[in-house]
């Protein structure tokens, strides 16, 4: 397989962490086409920190001369970036949230599914060490029959401290806040581990005009089983922590802090996988793994092993989700 023309969309944190990812990536795999971002600042940016990246002077200048296009720009943004590149033949590779507007999203997916298009969303978890862990562990019988999940996310600031210069909309209301940029993720998870998605209750607090949300609460439904999600802002010291915990009849299983897979001995105490690395080592091995699967995709080869990449549908059934609890 030659290695497929990589295009980028967007300069920021996500943008520069895929684009260092696909630098460092075996040559075999993917080559950088060039990048774009709207705003000046970030180019200049990009020009001081990796100045052999092409600076292009569009976005349709980067859809031409890409095979696939990575989209890291504002969620209101994705899809103008997908349609277009769909409509070039290209194909595409988007963060997430797909979109902030449901019907639009859905009427976009099936549209890319009736022809057929190439795309995939960048849910991590998808290539994610820890989250193979967990799947070996539930294959294994170690917990008995799965009964439930919970998901608790907190945060001591939002945006986080390294995303501060996108403050603009990563704290409004209509682009922005944790459920999106966060939550997703574990729905995205408790979907593709247990099945399809269904919201029962939910609650959502907006204490400060003009801000995103603070708090979240929903009751849902993967497939059968039981899966509460609970977030706040305020409620922990540490920027970001998370865990997403299988309960089973003889005993727990849990991913903690994006990373690092935990199983409960007969003390009650968690114990780390043997393997288990923290976030800040598994993002790049995790990156390269998606990216395997992008090429694979672009390039309509057989996929790598392991568990797919997150299909549009996927992004677009979880977004739903999301904009249902952010409306209260």
């Amino acid at each position: 397989m030659s290695p497929i023309r990589l295009g980028i969309i967007g300069y920021g944190i996500m943008g520069e962490r895929l684009l260092r990812a696909a630098l460092s990536a075996a040559p075999a795999v993917v080559e950088v086409a060039g990048l774009w971002d709207p705003s000046q600042a970030a180019l200049q940016r990009l020009a001081q920190d990796l100045p052999a990246v092409p600076r292009l002077a569009s976005a349709d200048a980067v859809i031409a001369a890409c095979d696939c296009l990575y989209i890291a720009s504002p969620p209101a943004s994705h899809l103008a970036y997908a349609r277009a590149a769909f409509a070039a033949g290209r194909a595409v590779f988007c963060e997430k949230p797909l979109a902030v507007d449901i019907a639009d999203a859905e009427a976009f997916v099936a549209g890319a599914e009736a022809a057929g298009a190439r795309g995939a969303v960048n849910f991590p978890f998808a290539s994610s060490l820890g989250v193979a862990q967990l799947v070996r562990w539930l294959a294994e019988g170690a917990i008995g029959a799965v009964q439930r999940v919970e998901v608790e996310i907190a945060f001591a600031h939002w945006p986080r401290p390294w995303q501060m210069d996108a403050i603009g909309w990563l704290d409004a209301r209509a682009q922005g806040g944790f459920t999106r940029e966060v939550g997703s993720h574990f729905l995205f998870l408790a979907r593709r581990l247990f099945g399809p998605l269904t919201l029962h209750s939910h609650s959502v607090a907006y204490p400060e005009a003009g801000r995103s949300e603070r708090s979240i609460a929903a009751s849902l439904s993967a497939g059968n089983l039981p899966v509460t999600l609970a977030g706040g802002v305020g409620s922990t010291d540490k920027p970001d922590h998370n865990t997403f915990t299988i309960f089973g009849g003889s005993g727990r299983i849990r991913l903690r802090d994006w990373a690092v897979a935990e199983r409960e001995g007969s003390d009650g105490r968690w114990a780390e996988a043997e393997a288990a690395i923290p976030n800040e080592k598994a993002r790049p091995l995790v990156l390269r793994d998606q990216l395997a699967k992008v090429a694979a995709m672009t390039a309509k080869a057989p996929p790598p092993a392991g568990l797919a990449l997150a299909s549009l549908r996927e992004a677009a059934e979880v977004q739903r989700v999301v904009e249902m609890i952010l409306a209260g």
